[in-house]
């Protein structure tokens, strides 16, 4: 009866904070005017290939289908969104997507990752510039603020810019050792310098070379204190960079910073990249993203740039809960009580009327005592107690369960009394 590795059940209060996340999400897209989609969750095989190339094997849930047709599940919504974009020739640019849901990574399972979870995801497809990366950029940091998750920082840099500085390190054009260098500086988050050292110098790569690569990918902060610490004048993305660091401080985006160790391991990218931290919280990036124009394009349309970001839900969970371990507010619940068998109608008769009203409400089916049914009761807010004496008073109980305090109310206006109890 044992589940397959890396997959959980998720449970109630996980399935709460989960719904927290979406529906923060769905409401921020809705205010940066993304439309929300949900891509299939199974994708042709040749299609995720066409992202990642045939070295995705190793990291999704592939197989054959009763048609003999190789199949994947979805590991990620991009390819899904641009498969879908990329079909829609008479779609009106840009098209802003959004996209919230599960997703299967044959990764080895890890702390805030499971082999099925749960991400949300932005895109902006059209002709970019400047201002659509500052948007995508700009939405994840509202849509941080609206989850009420502090201090994030939203590091920020350009892929080409960090090509360049390895071409001219290595003096190579060649793809293969700019990828191989760009891998390197993505592992220095995880590993140490010497180990990423000794991992490369088997390649071939010099010790030397290396360690100026490292040192350029601690550089962090403004693009003065930057500018200050490095010519970047032989870098001709620099305006670029720039540019974006000032559009974002007019968005009000002050969380911000330029850090050339952020490269996303992906080789699709193609310009701008970023990724956001939790600076309390040593969980790696919440998120990650940037411009990948070059995607677009392998579904046959070169008239499209993409540029976009996405997160992982569970992982966002657990920086919330390092911040507030109850950051979920307690729902506004009623539950109703009743005495003994005799008033169990009168409950339930007022049990339906609440629900009728949309007030979340519980009540006992079992005909448990009252004292078992206080017991299942701490979750919520109020209780409304049925006894025999109250109701030939046409009242009922209704206590605080916050403060144990009881007040009697007429059940002629018991539902007006719940209502501004719940406001």
């Amino acid at each position: 009866m044992d589940l397959p590795r890396g997959m959980k059940d998720f449970e109630n209060m996980e399935i709460q904070k989960i719904e927290y996340i979406r529906q923060h999400f769905i409401e921020t897209a809705n205010t940066f005017g993304f439309d929300l989609m949900e891509p299939s969750p199974i994708e042709l095989m040749s299609v995720i290939e066409a992202k990642s190339g045939p070295t995705i094997r190793d990291d999704v849930y592939f197989f054959n289908d009763k048609g003999d047709r190789e199949v994947s599940l979805r590991f990620d919504f991009t390819i899904g969104l641009t498969r879908y974009i990329a079909g829609q020739k008479s779609m009106k640019l840009p098209a802003k997507i959004s996209a919230f849901g599960g997703v299967w990574r044959y990764d080895e399972p890890q702390k805030g990752r499971y082999r099925f979870f749960h991400q949300w995801d932005i895109e902006i497809f059209g002709k970019q510039n400047t201002e659509t990366d500052a948007e995508i950029i700009e939405f994840t940091s509202k849509f941080f603020s609206n989850l009420g998750l502090e201090n994030i920082v939203l590091s920020i840099s350009h892929r080409k810019i960090t090509q360049s500085y390895i071409s001219s390190i290595f003096e190579s054009e060649n793809s293969e050792v700019i990828s191989d260098i760009l891998r390197a500086i993505d592992k220095i988050q995880k590993k140490s310098e010497q180990e990423i050292i000794s991992e490369y110098e088997k390649k071939g790569y010099s010790k030397e070379k290396l360690e100026k690569i490292i040192e350029f990918s601690k550089l962090k902060g403004s693009p003065d204190e930057i500018s200050k610490k490095f010519d970047v004048t032989q870098f001709e993305n620099w305006t670029e960079l720039t540019s974006l660091f000032e559009s974002l401080k007019n968005r009000n985006v002050n969380n911000i910073q330029i850090d050339f160790g952020i490269v996303r391991g992906l080789d699709y990218y193609s310009g701008i990249v970023f990724e956001a931290f939790d600076k309390n919280f040593d969980i790696g990036a919440l998120v990650g993203g940037g411009r990948y124009d070059n995607l677009p394009s392998v579904f046959g349309r070169d008239d499209l740039g993409a540029t976009g970001v996405a997160g992982g839900v569970e992982r966002i969970i657990l920086a919330l809960e390092n911040q507030n371990s109850s950051f979920l507010q307690k729902t506004n619940r009623i539950s109703v009580l009743y005495v003994n068998e005799d008033v169990k109608s009168n409950a339930m008769t007022i049990a339906s009327i609440l629900r009728e009203n949309s007030i979340p409400t519980d009540i006992d089916l079992s005909g448990r005592a009252l004292k078992k049914q206080m017991e299942q009761s701490t979750n919520s807010k109020f209780v409304i107690i049925v006894g025999p004496d109250e109701l030939s008073k046409n009242m009922v109980v209704v206590r605080n369960m916050s403060d144990r305090t009881e007040n009697k109310i007429l059940i002629s206006e018991l539902l007006e009394h719940v209502k501004k109890l719940l406001m």
